[in-house]
C-alpha cells in the first residue's frame, strides 16, 4: 500500500470512531477506545465470529443510514 492510500484510509478510520460517536463518548481517551477495539478483535478470533460480523455489519448499515437522512435534512 503506498504512503498515500495508508493516509487516506487511516483518516477515513478515524473518521468512523468520531462518526460513532466514541471520541466524545470517551471523553477522548484513548486507552479506553484501544480496549474496545482489542474486545472486538477478541472477538472475531473466537468461535462467535460470523455473528459478532453479522451483528456488527447490520448496525453499520444502519448507522450509515441514519446518518444519510441526517445530512439530507441538513442536521
Amino acid at each position: 500500500m503506498q504512503r498515500r492510500e495508508r493516509t487516506r484510509q487511516l483518516i477515513e478510520l478515524g473518521g468512523l470512531l468520531v462518526k460513532a460517536d466514541l471520541i466524545a463518548l470517551t471523553e477522548d481517551d484513548r486507552a479506553v477506545i484501544f480496549g474496545f477495539l482489542l474486545e472486538v478483535a477478541a472477538a472475531l478470533r473466537s468461535e462467535r465470529r460470523e455473528q459478532v460480523l453479522t451483528l456488527a455489519r447490520r448496525r453499520g448499515k444502519r448507522g450509515f443510514a441514519e446518518t444519510a437522512k441526517s445530512s439530507a435534512r441538513g442536521n
